[in-house]
């Protein structure tokens, strides 16, 4: 018999969901910043602008009781979900072998918090997730950092929080999550999310982040030399870089002598330029070997 096609195939609306967590006597918490996706329309919307591969493994992050999870199963070869919450975990190889008895084994479930992953039971090519906007941001680039196998993605956020990790230079956004993003990848966003989509509803809408990993920029600076003048650059971002990056050279006139010889305006601030001259700069401190 033929399979029904994906957007055929049931997922989960407000009234599974809520019998879900009925049945294991769940209710969404704002700790774990949990806002289950209870339409079905949406999960299509989501996985669908992933451009998932039916060849890919998929990371998905806090996939609580399923709804995503059972998209990205129809579309992907395997999903490996990392959830924090052991209850909600132990449920749902039971509500997939329910809702897709044929793709359970398709599915690997990880107990542990996403920002301690550094190995999981598969490689994945693709990072989709729902995350709480509070964890979202270091939780991305946890992943990226470890799992150079992640070559593209899709993450649901808070949408200020989207359009801060998606923010170019100049933009009143852009910030940490932004530069540090760019080190990785190529983000932009992919679309807004309304409220209503939610159980419990958000007060504010979701945004959708589409990213691309790419190459670093070319440096003899690591990436954690590249981050420390990031840091140190907005962690007080009106001031001026040789103000700014003071303590982190040792003093503003050496903060301005490594900027000038990474090409950098001495008075510009942090925000104005991109994630290669924060490179340059890093390697600017780094003596030169003979």
């Amino acid at each position: 018999m033929p399979q029904p096609s994906p957007a055929t195939q049931p997922l989960l609306g407000a009234t599974e969901i809520r019998r879900l967590a009925e049945e294991i006597g769940v209710r969404p918490t704002k700790t774990l910043g949990q806002n289950f996706v209870i339409d079905g329309n949406t999960i299509r919307r989501i996985v669908a602008a992933a451009k998932v591969d039916p060849a890919e493994t998929v990371l998905e992050v806090g996939p609580g009781l399923g709804s995503l999870t059972l998209g990205l199963l129809d579309a992907a070869a395997r999903v490996v979900a990392v959830e924090i919450d052991p209850v909600l975990a132990a449920k749902l190889p039971s509500t997939v072998q329910a809702f897709r008895p044929d793709q359970a084994a398709n599915l690997d479930v990880v107990l542990s918090d996403a920002m301690r992953v550094t190995e999981l039971p598969a490689v994945p090519t693709a990072l989709v997730a729902n995350l709480p906007y509070n964890v979202a941001v270091p939780v991305v680039l946890h992943l990226l950092e470890h799992f150079p196998s992640l070559n593209h993605g899709l993450v649901m956020v808070q949408d200020e929080v989207a359009d801060r990790m998606v923010a170019g230079p100049g933009s009143k956004t852009y910030g940490v999550p932004s530069v540090k993003g760019a080190w990785y990848s190529q983000m932009r966003k992919a679309g807004v999310i309304g409220m209503n989509v939610f159980w419990p509803a958000p007060k504010i809408s979701s945004g959708l982040v589409e990213f691309t990993r790419r190459e670093p920029p070319v440096t003899r600076a690591s990436r954690q030399e590249v981050f420390a003048v990031i840091d140190a650059a907005f962690a007080q971002r009106r001031k001026t870089l040789r103000a700014a990056l003071a303590g982190w050279a040792g003093g503003a006139a050496e903060a301005e002598k490594y900027l000038r010889i990474a090409g950098v305006d001495p008075s510009a601030r942090g925000e104005v330029i991109d994630v290669h001259a924060f490179a340059r700069i890093a390697e600017a401190k780094i003596p030169l070997v003979a």
